[in-house]
């Protein structure tokens, strides 16, 4: 486990900077909605904009600063959204502008800001500017992506392989080239190393922001630019690295994280700086993806934070592995601002993963404290404040196009991706079905019960809200034993220690200091010696 010496490190006087800035979204609590599966309004199976509008109060009711919306944008839906066909309009499916536009004002007359993604690195197929780069070579959009001719065998350019399977090359025959995709075939890569390319997704940007959205999350950036010489990748030789994939066999140094990203992030940050108080977060993934992080948003001319992977993998939930995450930010604030998610609509829910046969409500409230505890911005995922378990999708119903492919090596995204279960009967078969054991744990459900993760997600959101330590303090972690994971937050004001029992029984641990205990789980106090299984408390210093 990495301890740091308060005295000598994390230091109060380092975030004073932060801890001034006054920007709403510095350690803001944010909410991902997944709007396929959020709320349905017209009994089509599919959520829509106007259901979101319709269940905004609840969101409100948990205190969160910010929504983000995974993608509704025009799409023949094969990635479901992420294959971006139109930048700049909603999917039918989804509704029109004008509920986009009701939605947004609901949010911010409930004081909730609105975060959208936007997906620089690749569109769809089915996109214009795709169907006329591949008419030919020489028209005025021949070269927005990346062709590549074929060797002389016919063989693909180079070794480059796809995140979800086989190569990052697919021919075309009307062009008569290879075109590049990271991921489906059916999202071709963007050649942003063209100007016209970032002048043409930076428009698109705008067109969002004058329409009043208040930031974004950028999908999949580091695979943003390639390297334009097609070099092959070297072989992946970590044997900690699971391999079920193609793509997992190679060491991904020249088909994403290459140095021309850092200038165009510093151009979305100047453009979201033209509207004042935006927000910008990164979605970097890689096996080291931290360094890469700290470099897309340190200073005050890149981005805000960077979203984290680091938790949606991590297996199991340790002390000595929460703390190698967290201390890799450091409290100076030059090094850039995290932000970390449990789950999201790519990963396992936090409870399916990390419970290991414990009370799954108890450890959902567990895991919750710990998120919000946390310095940095903390995500929360739709259905996270129930606790919800992840769904049990059959296969003869997966539509997750990476799980239908490696099935069963790959867990399906489709279990994070089911309805929200609000407690009412879906008038159609969703698109997703809902998994019988969500019906116990719905909204409506945990709206009596006072003892709920619903309620405790509320009130811990609230303890985050009034404390200036959780929401931008510094964080030093504290040695303890291998079950108990401790540290502390400080702000100028504050002191807050956090504790959680993350073994599978009860434990002892006791605080330096005198301590009063602002929430606790399962019993457990600062002033008692015994810690509860699957106990945790905050608490303020004396």
């Amino acid at each position: 486990m990495n301890i740091h010496n308060p005295q000598k490190s994390m230091t109060t006087d380092i975030m004073t900077t932060s801890t001034t800035t006054g920007t709403w979204w510095h350690g803001a609590t944010i909410y991902q909605i997944y709007p396929r599966s959020f709320a349905d309004s017209n009994g089509d199976g599919i959520g829509d904009l106007p259901g979101i509008t319709a269940k905004l109060d609840h969101v409100a009711s948990l205190g969160v600063d910010a929504i983000w919306l995974s993608p509704f944008f025009t799409s023949p839906m094969v990635d479901f959204g992420y294959d971006v066909a139109d930048y700049c309009d909603v999917d039918p499916i989804f509704g029109t502008l004008a509920d986009f536009d009701i939605m947004l004002a609901k949010a911010h007359s409930l004081g909730i800001k609105v975060i959208i993604d936007q997906v620089y690195a690749h569109s769809s197929d089915q996109h214009d500017w795709f169907k006329a780069s591949r008419e030919d070579k020489i028209n005025a959009h021949a070269d927005w992506y990346v062709w590549a001719d074929a060797k002389p065998d016919g063989t693909p350019p180079n070794n480059w392989a796809s995140v979800f399977y086989g190569a990052a090359w697919t021919w075309d025959a009307q062009r008569g080239q290879y075109y590049m995709h990271n991921f489906l075939p059916e999202q071709p890569q963007l050649n942003m190393h063209n100007p016209a390319v970032q002048d043409a997704l930076l428009a698109a940007t705008r067109f969002w922001l004058d329409r009043g959205v208040d930031g974004f999350r950028l999908d999949a950036l580091n695979f943003g630019f390639h390297n334009p010489a097609l070099t092959n990748n070297p072989p992946e030789t970590d044997p900690k690295i699971k391999r079920t994939r193609p793509h997992d066999f190679q060491q991904k140094i020249h088909n994403m994280s290459q140095p021309e990203l850092l200038p165009f992030v510093e151009r979305v940050r100047a453009l979201t700086d033209e509207y004042g108080a935006r927000f910008t977060v990164a979605e970097v993934g890689g096996a080291d993806a931290e360094p890469e992080m700290q470099q897309l948003t340190m200073g005050q001319k890149r981005l805000n934070t960077a979203y984290s992977f680091s938790f949606l993998h991590n297996d199991p939930l340790t002390p000595a592995g929460v703390a190698d995450i967290v201390t890799r930010w450091d409290n100076d604030p030059e090094t850039g601002w995290p932000s970390w998610a449990f789950s999201n609509h790519d990963a396992m829910r936090t409870v399916s993963r990390w419970t290991k046969g414990r009370d799954e409500a108890k450890f959902a409230k567990l895991a919750m404290m710990l998120l919000l505890s946390l310095r940095g911005n903390p995500f929360i995922y739709q259905g996270e404040e129930l606790g919800l378990c992840q769904a049990d999708v059959p296969f003869e119903r997966l539509v997750d196009p990476e799980a239908i492919k490696n099935w069963p090596l790959t867990m399906s995204r489709d279990g994070a991706r089911t309805p929200m279960p609000w407690g009412d009967v879906p008038e159609v078969e969703p698109w997703l079905p809902l998994d019988p054991r969500h019906h116990a744990q719905s909204a409506a459900v945990q709206e009596q019960d006072a003892a709920s993760p619903l309620a405790f997600t509320r009130h811990m959101i609230a303890v985050r809200r009034g404390s200036a330590a959780l929401r931008l303090g510094t964080i030093t972690m504290i040695e303890t034993s291998a079950d108990v994971l401790a540290f502390e937050r400080q702000s100028d004001a504050e002191t807050m220690l956090c504790v959680f029992n993350l073994g599978e029984a009860a434990t002892s641990y006791v605080p330096n200091g005198k301590w009063d205990a602002v929430i606790a789980l399962e019993g457990a106090s600062p002033e008692d010696a015994t810690l509860p299984l699957l106990g945790g408390y905050v608490a303020r210093r004396s």
